[in-house]
């Protein structure tokens, strides 16, 4: 393993796959992508506890990776959120309704999971940016305590929830208290930041919450760099392959420094994200491409994998 790998966030979908249409990854291609994580991390960073997740977990015991899993429990709305800039994001009372039954089920789930897996499972989070203002999932944080009560109840793992750095300046301040650690998402380049500015701003985000709460130990679960976008969100020009290079090895650097553990977003591309524009910079955060083959960062590591191009 090398030294500057930490975490990695891990979505397996690859083409015509995705959890929005309930198509999962094979258990061929469950095992194939964690063994390429394998050789280089020992921390791995699941969204949900669905089908998906049962099956990483599942695969690793069965192989006997030497992975450690923070598992999901994936909440969907609760509260309607008109302001929202993606789209979406409004819903009528009686799905609303019906998705404070799923959260409660995927809750279940989590649980159950982490119960089955009491060494492989070493913390779990009661969600990932629901309560940000730009969400189209938004779950009040009350909603998100009772979650993180639940989990406490019943399971001996850390508790932690996901979130963008903004809220737990502010309204996240109730759940804090609940926690066992928190977990910061922060993105430079959604900001519009330079590569020159990144690591200051990654650093500042991440100093801002552990200074106002320093008795409660502060992880970052994504950071990255995407390497291709057309415009929506992130300027052209500050997406590619070579920027995801030294962002990376600059993150690595100053986690090392700080003593910070961080996930890095995110090992594989992702097609069934954001718009049909093939450019759509959510499509293209991996480490690898769709087709398991290592961009630029990565040559280096896994030098008997096909490169990209």
């Amino acid at each position: 393993m090398h030294s500057e790998f930490q975490g990695v966030c891990y979505s397996g979908y690859r083409r015509e796959q995705s959890p929005d249409d309930g198509v999962y990854p094979s258990p061929e291609q469950i095992a194939e992508d964690l063994q390429i994580i394998a050789k280089g991390w020992r921390k791995l960073r699941l969204y949900d506890s669905g089908p998906h997740a049962r099956l990483v977990l599942e695969t690793i015991e069965r192989l006997g990776l030497p992975l450690e899993v923070m598992l999901g429990a994936y909440v969907t709305a609760e509260a309607s959120n008109p302001s929202n800039p993606w789209g979406g994001g409004v819903y009528s009372d009686e799905q609303l309704a019906r998705n404070v039954r799923l959260n409660e089920a995927e809750v279940d789930q989590a649980i159950a999971l982490a119960q089955r897996y009491p060494t492989l499972v070493t913390s779990v989070s009661a969600g990932n940016e629901a309560t940000v203002d730009w969400t189209d999932h938004l779950v009040p944080v009350d909603r998100v305590i009772h979650y993180v009560k639940r989990m406490k109840a019943a399971i001996e793992q850390p508790i932690t929830f996901c979130e963008n750095h903004v809220p737990w300046m502010g309204k996240l301040a109730p759940l804090v208290a609940e926690l066992d650690f928190i977990s910061v998402h922060t993105y430079p380049v959604w900001e519009y930041r330079s590569i020159e500015e990144a690591i200051a701003v990654t650093d500042g985000d991440w100093r801002r919450i552990a200074e106002r709460y320093p008795d409660t130990p502060v992880v970052i679960t994504e950071a990255g760099w995407t390497t291709r976008s057309n415009g929506r969100g992130i300027e052209p020009h500050n997406a590619s392959p070579e920027l995801q290079v030294q962002y990376y090895r600059e993150l690595s650097r100053w986690a090392d420094d700080n003593q910070v553990l961080v996930y890095v977003f995110e090992a594989f591309d992702e097609p069934w994200k954001g718009s049909a524009d093939p450019d759509e910079p959510e499509k293209h955060w991996g480490l690898f491409t769709v087709d398991r083959q290592p961009k630029l960062v990565m040559q280096p590591y896994f030098p008997e994998l096909p490169a990209s191009r």
